[in-house]
C-alpha cells in the first residue's frame, strides 16, 4: 500500500500504531478532536483435507446469467424487521475476541483439483490473543468463514460457515460462558436459502436479529435482516453497480447504518415499507468525501457514526455536520488501503487485524496493543483471518 502522510496537529496526543513489534506491545495512535483533513488521492482436533473438483464451464461457456441477470425477487417474509428487544449488556472492556478464517485452499501439481483443508473458528484471550478454545461447527458446516459478528455483550457471536464450493454458507450463532468457552452451535433455519454468499454482517444490539449484505449476480447489492429464530428475512436491493462494505445497527433497532459504494455513509430506515434499499436509506457522508471507507458503527447513544477512511477512524452525526478525525492510525507497507474494524459495545475499545496480528485501541484515551493471534489448528496458516469482539 502507498503510504499515506500523517497529519500532525498541535495540542493531540500523538501515538504510533505499527504492525511488527513484541507480544503484547505497546503501540500509540493519535486522538482526534479536529476537523477530517480531505482524503488524499485446549486445541482442536485436526480436521481432514477435502479434495474437491473446481467449477469448469463445459466448453469455456460463459454462464447465461452472467448475461441476463435474474430478476429481482425481494424476500418479505419477515414483517417486523425492526429488533426493539432488551438489548445485551455491554461490560467493561472485551475479555474475548471470535477468530474466523476461510478453508486452506491449495492446488495440486499439474491438477485442476483444488484442495480445501476445513480449518474451525477460535476464541481468542482479547488481552493476550492466545487460544482460548476452538468453535464447534453445526452439522453440514465443514469450515470457518471469514465472517464474524458480535453482540454488544462479548459473549454473542454469529459466524457464517463453510458448507463446500459452490454451495451457500450457512450462519450459525454462539454464545460463550465466562471463561469464554462456547455452547451448542445454533443453526438458523435455512427457510429462505440465499444463493449468494454474504459479504458483511452485524448482530443487532438485542441478539434477536441479523443484517447482512450480498453482491448479486448479475450486478447491484442487497442488504438482508434475518430473524435468527425463525430464518425469515427482509431484502432491500439496488441494481446500481454498488457494494455494501460495512454495517452496523442502531442502539434502538430501527436503523441500521451503511457503508454503500460509491453512495457512502447512509442509515437504512427499517420502517419503509419498500424493498428498493437506496430510495430506503438517507445519505448521511457521500463517499467522494470518504477515502476508502469500509467499516461503521454507531456510537452508543445512537447520535453519530464512526467509520473508517482509509486509516483513520472518524466520527460524523447522523443528523450530518462536519466529520471529526477520532483516530489515527498507522499502519505498516503493504496494508490493506482500508480498515475493518470490530468495536466493542461500550463503544470506546476498536480491534482490527492487520495479517495474524490483533491491533486494539482505547479510543477514549489512545493506548494501543498489538497481540499475535493464536487460531488453534493450523494457524498461521492460509488467508489472514478476521476478528470480532
Amino acid at each position: 500500500m502507498r503510504s499515506r502522510t500523517e497529519v500532525a496537529l498541535a495540542g493531540l496526543i500523538v501515538l504510533t500504531l505499527t504492525g511488527a513489534c513484541a507480544d503484547p506491545a505497546t503501540q500509540r495512535v493519535s486522538l482526534m478532536n479536529a476537523p477530517s483533513a480531505p482524503p488524499s488521492s485446549s486445541l482442536a482436533p485436526a480436521m481432514p483435507s477435502v479434495a474437491t473438483d473446481s467449477p469448469t464451464m463445459p466448453g469455456g461457456t460463459p454462464s447465461p446469467s452472467y448475461f441476463r441477470p435474474p430478476p429481482l425477487a425481494p424476500a418479505t417474509s419477515l414483517a417486523e424487521p425492526m429488533a426493539t428487544g432488551k438489548p445485551l449488556t455491554a461490560t467493561g472492556p472485551p475479555r474475548f475476541f471470535v477468530t474466523g478464517r476461510t478453508p486452506i485452499f491449495s492446488f495440486a501439481d499439474s491438477s485442476k483439483t483444488t484442495t480445501a483443508t476445513p480449518v474451525p473458528p477460535a476464541v481468542n484471550d482479547a488481552v493476550t490473543g492466545a487460544f482460548v478454545a476452538a468453535v464447534p461447527l453445526p452439522p453440514g458446516v465443514r469450515s470457518s468463514w471469514h465472517l464474524v459478528a458480535a453482540g454488544p455483550d462479548n459473549r454473542t457471536f454469529v459466524l457464517a460457515g463453510w458448507t463446500g464450493l459452490d454451495t451457500p454458507l450457512r450462519l450459525f450463532r454462539i454464545r460463550l460462558d465466562e471463561k469464554g468457552r462456547p455452547g451448542e452451535p445454533e443453526l438458523v433455519p435455512d427457510l429462505e436459502p440465499e444463493p449468494d454468499q454474504v459479504t458483511a454482517m452485524a448482530l443487532s444490539q438485542d441478539g434477536s436479529r441479523l443484517a447482512y449484505t450480498v453482491t448479486l449476480i448479475g450486478g447491484g447489492t442487497k442488504v438482508a435482516v434475518l430473524d435468527l429464530a425463525t430464518g425469515r428475512r427482509r431484502d432491500w436491493v439496488t441494481r446500481e453497480s454498488t457494494a455494501v462494505m460495512g454495517l452496523a445497527w442502531a442502539p434502538d433497532g430501527r436503523r441500521v447504518a451503511t457503508v454503500l459504494g460509491r453512495r457512502g455513509l447512509s442509515v437504512l430506515d427499517l420502517g419503509n415499507a419498500g424493498t428498493d434499499l437506496v430510495a430506503a436509506s438517507r445519505p448521511v457522508r457521500p463517499d467522494r468525501a470518504v477515502w476508502s471507507p469500509e467499516s461503521v458503527a454507531f456510537t452508543p447513544d445512537g447520535g453519530a457514526l464512526l467509520y473508517s477512511a482509509g486509516h483513520d477512524v472518524e466520527r460524523v452525526p447522523v443528523a450530518g455536520g462536519r466529520p471529526q478525525v477520532v483516530a489515527r492510525l498507522t499502519l505498516p507497507r503493504g496494508a490493506s488501503l482500508g480498515l475493518d474494524f470490530s468495536i466493542d459495545g461500550t463503544g470506546r475499545h476498536l480491534l482490527y487485524t492487520d495479517g495474524w496480528r490483533a491491533h486494539r485501541v482505547d479510543l477514549a484515551d489512545g493506548s494501543a496493543t498489538s497481540v499475535p493471534i493464536d487460531a488453534g489448528e493450523r494457524s498461521g496458516e492460509g488467508e489472514s483471518p478476521v476478528v470480532a469482539w
